[in-house]
């Protein structure tokens, strides 16, 4: 059964890294249309950025001067290592096509392990209700976000692989691993610190033993890990630029959203209209609300840490400053991993319509305000409206399943009965 699984694995990573080399090389001009399109790069992702920092880079110009790149700078070094894309772009295509294999890979393993529905807290009486890795591993390699992602060719999906194999790690009981993986993904993006206490949680419940170390000394080396790790690349940043200057190009337009270009995401309207005297306040309240979410879920849903996680990667999505269909696909990823608590869901019809909705108008509202010019930004901002709330629908509704599961484990006389909150 074993090696049966791993040759279906194989071949499904083969059939997936071919569909995308089908992809590039028979449509040559997909790649460049998908990498100017707002809903998949960003400010801060963006591959056209990235080539443009790289150019800097390799004729010894800090690739921050003239504030178009906002990316890490240990970045620069490997994509110089990569034959020139223009001349031969089949080497960064195999990059991509390799980095989704390789989070799939991740995700095939999270799947397996069962974690989603049997933690050390906690056992769904769903348990037997689930889809293999293999499923799993397919929904995210064929999902249209995925492919669209990887033939857009943005930075996000090192983050999404290095975010992936963090919980991989940690349910595997590689805890250093773990913390690594985790430490770059925040270095890429700095986001993904917010997953550091739920991913702790995860770590501690896999490796946890009766006369081990308490939960608050296996979260304080962690996180002395994870500040040691991020201090190594940011020296080793240092080392690559020379100065300092990548930390406010990198992290603070994140902190200050300083570029305005338009997202699917909340804050880029938001602060078009905003005057200048407010601005700080309401920089201070998002990022308020995006970081509540880490602490108060992990509290609340202590007994189900991969739930979290799952939650977490969905808030993003919605709430972090600069987001793209990226990270939407890799919350629909972990999403599949819930398939016992499916049945659970009350809005599971109106979401997904409401994606698809949002997902065709999106590009023909974003047209009509840009190129025909027979609309204007509200028609865009209106349809990423609509695409946060069908994302919101799906947080808030995977929530009420998972509690609702253990809510029944806990009084077993209600399961089944409908439950109204007054």
């Amino acid at each position: 059964m074993g090696s049966q699984a791993t040759s279906g694995t194989t071949g499904l990573f083969v059939a997936a890294a071919a569909l995308r080399l089908l992809l590039f090389t028979a449509f040559p001009g997909l790649p460049d249309l998908l990498t100017g399109r707002v809903e998949i790069s960003t400010p801060v992702n963006s591959f056209k950025r990235l080539q443009e920092g790289l150019f800097l880079y390799n004729h010894n110009v800090s690739p921050y001067d003239g504030g178009v790149y906002h990316q890490a700078p240990l970045l620069l070094p490997l994509f110089s290592l990569l034959p020139d894309t223009a001349a031969y772009p089949i080497f960064t295509y195999a990059l991509y096509i390799l980095i989704d294999i390789l989070s799939a890979n991740a995700l095939y393993k999270i799947a397996e392990s069962g974690e989603a529905s049997t933690s050390r807290l906690f056992k769904s009486p769903r348990a037997e209700r689930k889809w293999s890795g293999y499923v799993v591993a397919a929904l995210f390699l064929l999902n249209p976000f995925t492919i669209a992602t990887c033939l857009a060719r943005p930075t996000t999906v090192f983050t999404t692989c290095a975010i992936l194999h963090a919980v991989s790690k940690a349910i595997s009981g590689q805890i250093f691993t773990s913390m690594l993986s985790l430490s770059f993904a925040a270095y890429l993006s700095m986001y993904p610190i917010l997953l550091l206490p739920p991913l702790v949680l995860l770590a501690y419940d896999r490796t946890y033993k009766p006369n081990g170390p308490s939960l608050v000394q296996f979260a304080g080396v962690n996180v002395l890990a994870v500040t040691i790790s991020l201090a190594i690349l940011f020296l080793s940043s240092f080392a690559v630029t020379g100065s300092w200057e990548f930390l406010y190009s990198t992290y603070g337009i994140q902190l200050t959203l300083t570029d305005l270009t338009p997202n699917v995401g909340l804050w880029w309207y938001f602060f078009v209209e905003m005057f200048d005297p407010f601005r700080s306040f309401f920089l201070g309240v998002f990022w308020l609300h995006l970081s509540s979410y880490a602490p108060a879920l992990s509290i609340r849903i202590r007994h189900q840490p991969l739930v979290v996680l799952t939650l977490l990667t969905g808030i993003f999505g919605i709430f972090k400053p600069y987001p793209s269909v990226a990270d939407t696909s890799l919350f629909l990823a972990m999403v599949s991993c819930f398939r016992h608590i499916f049945p659970l869901l009350r809005y599971s019809f109106l979401t997904g319509s409401v994606v698809l909705y949002s997902t065709f108008l999106g590009p023909a509202f974003y047209h009509l305000w840009i190129y025909a010019g027979s609309g204007n930004a509200n028609f865009f901002y209106a349809i990423t409206l609509v695409w946060s709330l069908g994302q919101s629908l799906l947080v808030s509704d995977l929530a009420f399943a998972a509690l609702r599961d253990e809510w029944e484990v806990e009084r077993p006389e209600m399961k089944g009965k409908e439950i109204r909150q007054i």
